[in-house]
């Protein structure tokens, strides 16, 4: 049985009271600052007060408590719209605030679908939206558009690890690697990444977001319109 379907044990008031939401807001606030390595079983226990034995009457491994956090903040990406384009740009843009919200949610998304009521939750309301365009377009659609979130989510993440790693951020980096770029690139040898790095547009992240997003929401609506 899944843990969301387990009941929970009886109250015990001493020496401190638990329930799964008191075990998963700790487990997500560590997880908020330090990540997901400062997220154990038994760090949870101690943010608790608790010893960790009296955990595993309420999840059973670290992968619960995993699961459970991933649904967490499932709950936070509820998109909304009037039509299947709103409501797609609503879910990429839900789940990219809830990543910049939770950093580590970026290295747990993917993968096999989740089962937690959140997640049904939000592919309920993303499936309702599709109205009754065919699921041959429905679903490809669906997944083109969480694979560009994903992928755009976890670039903007690990630019901010390398920026904490490093000490620099974008306009520094920038400026240390500039000089070797202007060296490459009077060889003559990348004429056409010059003019892109010279020439090309260069967005915030914000607007670069928006602006990937349109152009898969774009092909989504040809397609169907085809």
């Amino acid at each position: 049985m899944l843990v969301w379907e387990r009941e929970e044990p009886p109250s015990r008031p001493v020496p401190a009271p638990l329930s799964r939401e008191r075990i998963l807001g700790a487990a997500i606030g560590l997880a908020d600052v330090d990540g997901l390595e400062a997220v154990s079983l038994r760090k949870v226990a101690a943010a608790l007060g608790v010893g960790p034995m009296r955990l595993y009457g309420y999840i059973a491994t670290k992968e619960e408590l995993l699961d459970l956090m991933v649904d967490a903040v499932h709950a936070e990406i509820r998109p909304v719209g009037d039509g299947w384009r709103e409501v797609l740009r609503s879910l990429a843009e839900t789940t990219r605030e809830a990543a910049h919200r939770h950093e580590w949610f970026a290295d747990l998304i993917g993968g096999r679908p989740r089962l937690g009521p959140h997640a049904l939750a939000r592919g309920e309301a993303v499936m309702a939206a599709m109205g009754d365009i065919g699921l041959d377009i429905v679903v490809p659609a669906v997944d083109a558009v969480d694979a560009y979130v994903i992928g755009a989510v976890r670039r903007e993440i690990t630019e901010w690890r390398a920026e904490r790693a490093t000490g620099m951020d974008k306009r520094q980096w920038q400026a240390t690697f500039g000089p070797y770029l202007e060296r490459v690139f009077a060889t003559g040898r990348f004429p056409a990444l010059e003019s892109m790095v010279r020439d090309g547009p260069h967005p915030d992240p914000d607007e670069a977001f928006r602006t990937g997003l349109d152009f898969v929401l774009d092909g989504i609506e040809a397609r169907i319109l085809s």
